[in-house]
């Protein structure tokens, strides 16, 4: 197979939390979306995060671009936040995306 029949534009793709601690503090799973691919620069960012800072900023930065609603527009703006244990469990789900 040639590298080049990997290729493709990005499709934006629905991931859901649906723990159970999730469905019972909220009723049900909550879906997001996020890019099937990312490009080049997003994982060199996320490289060169240094793995000893104690400030989780960096990777919230990086990550909080790939956390999508189904128009593949930002969920996390300066005025719209995430609580915060579905905010880990969302950065848990892109990062676990990233690494396969």
């Amino acid at each position: 197979m040639k590298l080049s029949e990997l290729s493709a534009e990005p499709k934006l793709i629905e991931l859901v939390l649906d723990d159970k601690e999730t469905i019972a503090e909220y009723g049900e799973a909550i879906t997001f979306h996020t890019w099937d691919r990312q490009p080049m620069e997003i994982f060199m960012r996320l490289a060169n995060v240094d793995p000893n800072e104690k400030a989780s900023g960096p990777v919230i930065e990086i990550v909080k671009n790939l956390i999508l609603d189904e128009n593949g527009k930002s969920l996390l703006t300066n005025k719209n936040v995430l609580p915060t244990k579905i905010l880990l469990k969302v950065i848990a789900k892109v990062t676990e995306l990233l690494g396969k």
